[in-house]
């Protein structure tokens, strides 16, 4: 077996290559977002808006205690009639985001 510095060089290059693109996949994905980098508006924008309106106008009594609102958040809400509101709990919203969105409809009301 007859090993050459340029064989070496492109078995160097190619082993950089992968740890350094290994490092940014672990660098670019965290295991899971927490609240600091969540974003509630945009949050808003793609699952509460079209309930909820632009201003959180529909469906939405700000009077209510948070924690209930968290829970509904959380939990979902089956009212009298449909739609209902679904459980964001199941779909990756945590209680910390749930609060944050919470905030932030109450901010645009």
């Amino acid at each position: 077996m007859k090993i050459t510095i340029n064989g070496l060089v492109k078995v160097g290059t190619a082993l950089a290559g992968v740890v350094l693109a290994a490092t940014l996949l672990v660098i670019a994905v965290p295991a899971r977002a927490g609240t600091d980098d969540f974003d509630a508006a945009g949050t808003y924008k793609a699952k509460c808006f079209a309930c909820h309106g632009a201003k959180a106008e529909k469906k939405f009594d700000a009077t209510i205690a948070d924690a209930d609102l968290e829970q509904a958040v959380l939990k979902g809400k089956k009212p009298e009639k449909p739609p209902n509101m679904p459980a964001f709990e199941e779909r990756g919203i945590t209680a910390d985001q749930a609060k944050a969105l919470i905030t932030y409809m109450k901010s645009i009301k």
